[in-house]
């Protein structure tokens, strides 16, 4: 898996995927809060599957042959 997750779009994932879930533990937002984890987790690892899919790439590295 190479990263293709970079720079700001990587914080804003973490950012909303923290607030999404802190809103649903507090009992703010429904179930769906829980959703955060998604963007969390994607903006933790750097790499998102949809991305990957459509060849999307945020990442600033350069890719080395």
């Amino acid at each position: 898996m190479k990263p293709n997750v970079g720079g700001i779009d990587r914080i804003a994932r973490i950012v909303l995927g923290l607030v999404l879930v802190g809103l649903a533990a507090t009992g703010t937002v429904g179930w769906w809060g829980w959703l955060g984890i998604v963007p969390l987790a994607t903006g933790a690892l750097g790499w998102c599957p949809p991305y990957a899919i459509f060849g999307f790439n945020t990442c600033s590295m350069k890719n080395q042959a």
